[in-house]
């Protein structure tokens, strides 16, 4: 049994208005297949093999969630804000970097003798901004590399065994890359391929954060109908021994009245075999070891 698991920057579960939630407001249908209405609302959902569970974000700490510490919390199963103090926003700090080191569920997978991978490719500009300190790794970058998992390149990207940031390999492309033009379904039925050949297979997606800011040119609504046509070439590609968690570590495009993050709880959106494993999850301290049990390694 497998794990593939999708992470969203970002996405909370919002008010079932078009107005103001494009989850509600833009063509999904294949969240609306999977769930039987759109990704909104504050109910549990369990239709057809799927659940959907919201899910606590802010673990007890005042202040809205952030990216470092959520991100944190959600990959090692432990309170990182209430740890720190406070939520952290964007670059883990260096407490929160020791905790991915030892905690990460790459680490605890690696500890195991299990396989995991990061599907998401980087370019040598990325490396270079790193070494040069002009950029720094995000939480799961971080922990994917301190666990010792290779980070995939753009050769993977052309062989179909990588998923660029923006789905469709247009930005590649425009900065004069020679990758081919995908649509998100393509982009999503190569994940799924991928995900067989690892115990834990994720995939980083930030669009949905950086468009709620405001940071991208892409609207909300754009970004949302391309996470459904991700979604609609994994589910078509996903051998059914595969688990798909599609998971956040904050709210934020869910309400296209504020820029800021919400309060909102998050989807924790599960279906396959070990959809069972998440029927107790409550804050996104329980995501992480309900993969682990997943796998069958002791969180």
């Amino acid at each position: 049994m497998s794990v593939l698991l999708l992470f969203l920057d970002g996405v909370g579960l919002g008010e079932v208005d078009p107005a103001v939630n494009p989850w509600v407001g833009a063509a999904t249908p294949t969240l609306r297949s999977l769930l039987g209405q759109p990704l909104a609302g504050r109910g549990r959902v369990e239709r057809n093999g799927v659940l959907l569970v919201p899910t606590d974000a802010t673990l007890g700490v005042d202040g809205l969630p952030q990216s470092a510490t959520g991100q944190t919390a959600l990959l090692t199963g432990l309170n990182a804000p209430a740890l720190v103090g406070r939520h952290v926003t964007a670059y883990p700090t260096a407490e929160l970097r020791g905790l991915l080191s030892t905690h990460s569920l790459f680490a605890v997978l690696a500890a195991a003798g299990r396989t995991a991978t990061l599907a998401n490719a980087y370019t040598e500009e990325y490396h270079e901004a790193v070494a040069a300190r002009r950029l720094r790794h995000g939480a799961i970058t971080f922990a994917a590399q301190s666990a010792g998992l290779r980070l995939r390149t753009v050769g993977d990207l052309r062989r179909g065994e990588a998923l660029f940031h923006d789905l469709t390999n247009a930005r590649l492309r425009a900065w004069g890359y020679d990758v081919p033009l995908v649509t998100p379904t393509q982009a999503g039925q190569n994940l799924a391929r991928l995900a067989v050949a690892w115990d834990l297979t994720l995939f980083e997606f930030f669009l949905t954060d950086l468009a709620a800011h405001g940071r991208i040119d892409t609207d909300a609504v754009g970004i949302v109908e391309m996470v459904d046509g991700l979604l609609a070439g994994v589910c078509e590609a996903l051998p059914p021994d595969v688990t798909l968690v599609v998971t956040s570590d904050h709210g934020n495009l869910e309400d296209t009245r504020t820029r800021t993050h919400t309060l909102n709880p998050v989807p924790t959106l599960v279906t396959g075999p070990a959809r069972h494993h998440f029927q107790q999850v409550a804050a996104i301290t329980d995501v992480t070891p309900a993969i682990l049990r997943s796998l069958g390694v002791e969180p």
